[in-house]
């Protein structure tokens, strides 16, 4: 069994404790986290559907550029989504194009594609087999499993604009502050690279015997190219007389390359999702609990009636033998038929598994409530007693 056969069976064995209640309560914080990110998504979709679609040219008739003091800055602030192409920020400040690509104001990938996005990231590639040989009763064991870890990706970015495609260079632009931002964004992946490990013997080795085997490196670029129609959806306001926009951190989205159509549609089903899917895990969990809770409160109650019954039982018991038969009286018992422990009653009861007949039937009882019963003579440990009697 391999090392994640082992979890899941452990995790299975803690979900079904306790009459299923581990999983229950399980179930129903899945529930309220759904119905949470359901209230997130309704919020998101309200204010996406409130928002209006502009162009860059349009922010200007929007938004007030007269009140634009760092004190009336919120107040002129305003959810917008502008559709525009991606462009360097150097590209508004008088630098020249030719040696773009050798400064620090553009990005250039391997494959030599201009961005103001890059992210390099680096996987491991490992291929896993289970058992010797990988014959197990499961058939998706009989092939490698691929596994990817990866290391964490590094981020660079650069200023840069919003720009309408069509009229740039003589349209207006929008600066993108990123700073902030936590929503993914809309890279696409430029260069892969894929180095293959050195394979050994002890390397085969390792994957007939259940262990990672290394079968390389996966280096990967992606970015934010240049001339790429994306949508800002954001706060948007006037930063010394130009239209910049930010993100919003109540909104899943900040620059997508979907339009406010697909954004709409795309919450919508996402909260239809997150809706139904806390009902039916809240209904589950409440089955799941409520039939935990019983089954549990009827164990209570029986080991309650079995501790009644054997509170009741000595008595009961004793008061038969002192009625049935004058020969439980002190005076009338041999000394070698009385219980060993009272010296006052006589022997009836016989503790198994050693069988010694030893004590009366209060004596007995005593001893099988103790902490750790064991037998007054040979001090083996008791199970239970059982009464005998005489013919």
């Amino acid at each position: 069994m391999s090392l994640l056969e082992q979890h899941l069976a452990s995790l299975y064995q803690l979900a079904v404790s306790f009459d299923g209640a581990v999983l229950g309560v399980a179930l129903a914080y899945t529930a309220v986290r759904s119905f949470l990110d359901f209230r997130y998504t309704s919020n998101a979709l309200g204010k996406v559907r409130n928002a209006p679609q502009l162009k860059v040219s349009d922010l200007r008739a929007l938004l007030d550029e007269k009140q634009s003091q760092p004190s009336d800055q919120e107040q002129n602030s305003r959810l917008v989504i502008v559709r525009g192409q991606v462009e360097a920020k150097s590209a508004v400040d008088g630098i020249n194009w030719k040696t773009l690509m050798y400064s620090n104001d553009i990005l250039v990938s391997e494959s030599g594609d201009k961005a103001v996005i890059l992210e390099q990231r680096k996987a491991f590639l490992y291929n896993e087999w289970r058992d010797l040989f990988g014959w197990t009763p499961d058939i998706r064991a009989i092939f490698g499993r691929s596994l990817k870890t990866s290391e964490p990706s590094s981020l660079r970015t650069v200023p840069f604009i919003l720009v309408e495609g069509d009229r740039w260079p003589q349209s207006d632009y929008i600066i993108v502050n990123m700073d902030g931002s936590r929503q993914p964004l809309p890279l696409t992946t430029a260069y892969q690279r894929l180095e293959l490990a050195n394979v050994s013997p002890f390397t085969f080795l390792q994957a007939m015997f259940g262990l990672k085997c290394p079968i390389g490196v996966l280096a990967e670029e992606k970015i934010l190219p240049l001339g790429k129609d994306i949508s800002a959806v954001g706060i948007c306001s006037f930063k010394n007389g130009i239209p910049e926009i930010k993100s919003c951190k109540d909104l899943p989205y900040f620059l997508s390359e979907k339009t406010k159509d697909l954004m709409v549609v795309d919450l919508v089903n996402r909260s239809k999702i997150l809706f139904w899917s806390g009902i039916v895990l809240g209904s589950l969990s409440i089955g799941i609990l409520g039939y935990a809770i019983v089954r549990n409160w009827n164990r209570w109650k029986d080991r309650q009636q079995r501790m009644s019954r054997q509170l009741t039982e000595a008595p009961s018991d004793d008061a038969d033998s002192q009625i049935g038969s004058d020969e439980d009286v002190a005076g009338d018992i041999p000394d070698g038929q009385l219980c060993v422990v009272c010296l006052t009653r006589r022997r009836i009861s016989a503790f198994n598994p050693c069988g010694h007949l030893v004590c009366c039937r209060r004596c007995a009882i005593s001893v099988e409530r103790e902490a750790s019963p064991k037998c007054p003579v040979c001090r083996m440990t008791v199970r239970s007693s059982m009464r005998i009697y005489f013919s």
